[in-house]
């Protein structure tokens, strides 16, 4: 008989849920602020920060959530938050003229001591270890 899945939300998935959490309000505000101020000066890189910071909500419902459907939820936020910190973060390391500011994840998280690299390589092994076997 197959074990069922553990809960994201038990254990170390409670510290994986509130950096995400701190994650998804910082990266959000810093969006909304730069969005609302100085849009004109940086606009792809102010709405990725803006991405950004829903992938961070969206990841942080689906690993505090229950069920089959949070789960899909986390697995799709935090495996399109990893393609996002690449992409970014090769792209601002190739082409810095593209992106006269910083976003979430230039430079593979550069200005956030590379935790937007870090953060969904923990969450997807999070997610595997907590599977159902």
């Amino acid at each position: 008989m197959p074990e069922p899945a553990r809960a994201t939300s038990s254990g170390p998935g409670r510290v994986l849920i509130a950096v995400y959490g701190v994650f998804a309000l910082s990266a959000t505000a810093r969006a909304l602020v730069q969005i609302a101020s100085k849009f004109s000066e940086a606009p792809v890189a102010y709405l990725l920060s803006a991405l950004a910071g829903v992938v961070y909500i969206l990841a942080t419902i689906g690993l505090a959530g229950h069920g089959p459907a949070a789960r899909r939820l986390a697995w799709t936020a935090v495996g399109f938050e990893l393609a996002g910190v690449l992409v970014v973060g090769t792209l601002t390391v190739l082409d810095t003229a593209d992106f006269p500011d910083d976003t979430v994840w230039s430079v593979f998280g550069r200005g956030y001591g590379f935790v937007p690299l870090v953060l969904p390589l923990v969450g997807l092994w999070w997610l595997r270890h907590t599977r159902a076997r």
